[in-house]
């Protein structure tokens, strides 16, 4: 049976041309970068290409890229500075629809004494500017927005809230995870100080990622030891990831144009025709700005559970959500915050599509669905 990967938020298959780029670092070219002989000399050469290729993608200056192992890790880092390198401020903006990767350090920095605010949401999943505006003030460190959503795939006006933070002296840090690749990033043209970013989501392996740090920001270091990344992360560079990182990011600017307009034709055709051939379904988030390839829709009075498992038996993969708590029953905080009734949002499913997904999978999602929905409201003990 064939598999119908429609779960690319989560993870995103590594593109061949990155895996054949990584291969001679296992094989051949395995010496440490920060070597002082020739063999580890021209590895270091390949990380610093590397670093140039991904800042390209962001249109940022390669010294402003430090490498991490992970989305989650260069979000714990990016607030950790901030409230450590301005110990005079105790006050965090968030929202209450980020990935728990941001909430969880917040939480954790309420509990150490910090004043946390979570801006709201509206039904579609928008913020409100006035309240955030109303929220900053002389003693807020850092705010904390995502650049897109990874359960709606909402786009927030990162521009205008970094803007917003900084005339009133605040740092601004936004976890890009799911957006480079499939949104234009200029950070040279935009008053972001932190961007974090995810190799494993724009078709790079799982383990890399990095941070982006503008010049002249104040920095704390997250991981100590050695002079690695010029002293702002110790460990060895972990160097066929940091490569297979490089190549991602030229194939994310070369394909720009398919991610925005050919992905974004699919997620509609998939969209579409799910919601013309299943009653009693809704599109969570605001679908005039959102992310081309993600949908996220709800089948009143059924469990999203239920769905993805017989999805899974017709070789359908999805997710009701984010992958780092899918293992939840409960609706996700997202759509909670965005006050989706409870026999909606129980019943959500995330569809998220690549440059890989074909039409043919998409019709073939399209004929699947409709009886799975149907085979599931037969035996729902909703009413």
């Amino acid at each position: 049976m064939k598999t119908v990967y429609l779960d690319n938020n989560a993870t995103s298959q590594v593109a061949p041309e990155v895996l054949e780029a990584m291969l001679p670092y296992f094989r051949d070219l395995y010496g440490n970068p920060s070597s002082m002989h020739t063999f580890g000399g021209q590895v270091a050469q390949s990380v610093a290409e590397g670093r140039e290729q991904l800042a390209e993608l962001l249109g940022a200056s390669p010294d402003e890229i430090l490498f991490t192992s992970c989305g989650s890790e260069s979000d714990n880092t990016a607030l950790l500075s901030a409230v450590r390198s301005q110990p005079e401020k105790r006050h965090i903006i968030t929202t209450r629809v980020e990935h728990p990767a941001i909430l969880a350090p917040c939480q954790n920095l309420e509990r150490e004494g910090y004043r946390v605010t979570y801006l709201g949401v509206d039904s579609r999943g928008r913020l409100n500017l006035d309240e955030y505006a109303e929220a900053l003030d002389d003693d807020t460190a850092i705010v904390s927005v995502m650049t897109a959503n990874n359960e709606t795939g909402n786009i927030y006006p990162i521009a205008k809230l970094a803007e917003m933070a900084r005339e009133k002296g605040a740092l601004f840090h936004t976890d890009a995870v799911q957006a480079v690749g499939k949104v234009d990033m200029r950070l040279h043209d935009m008053p972001v100080d932190f961007l974090s970013l995810s190799g494993h989501k724009l078709h790079a392996p799982k383990g890399i990622g990095a941070l982006y740090i503008r010049k002249g920001v104040r920095f704390r270091p997250f991981l100590r030891g050695g002079h690695q990344e010029r002293g702002r992360r110790a460990g060895t560079e972990n160097v066929p990831y940091i490569v297979g990182l490089g190549v991602a990011a030229q194939l994310a600017r070369r394909n720009m144009q398919c991610e925005q307009v050919e992905v974004a034709a699919l997620r509609d055709r998939l969209e579409q025709g799910l919601l013309a051939a299943v009653p009693d379904c809704m599109v969570n988030g605001d679908v005039e700005n959102r992310l081309p390839n993600t949908s996220n829709i709800a089948f009143r009075n059924v469990e999203g559970e239920a769905i993805l498992l017989l999805l899974d038996r017709l070789g359908i993969c999805a997710s009701s959500g984010s992958a780092c708590t899918s293992g939840s029953l409960e609706p996700s905080h997202v759509l909670r915050a965005m006050g989706v009734p409870f026999n909606y949002a129980h019943g959500s499913v995330r569809l998220s599509l690549s440059r890989y997904t074909t039409r043919e999978e998409v019709d073939y999602v399209v004929r699947e669905f409709p009886g799975v929905i149907a085979q599931l409201r037969a035996i729902s003990p909703f009413k």
